[in-house]
């Protein structure tokens, strides 16, 4: 069980460092990326961005099933 947790953190710190390397990269700001910005809220549907991770994700996981 301490095992698992340990890895389940290091996953987390991993996808955590990630995801900043990713802004600072201009993934969050793509051009199909909607954002509504109406008074004091603002909604953000990152369109874009969940299309091309999800092909990445798809292509990762198809190379690692061969």
């Amino acid at each position: 069980m301490a095992k698992t947790l340990i890895l389940i953190g290091i996953v987390l710190i991993a996808i955590g460092t990630a995801w900043l390397l990713a802004e600072k990269l201009g993934f969050g700001q793509l051009p199909g990326d909607i954002v509504i910005k109406r008074g004091n809220v603002q909604i953000y549907i990152p369109v874009m961005t969940s299309i091309i991770i999800s092909i990445a994700l798809s292509l990762l996981l198809w190379l690692f099933s061969r």
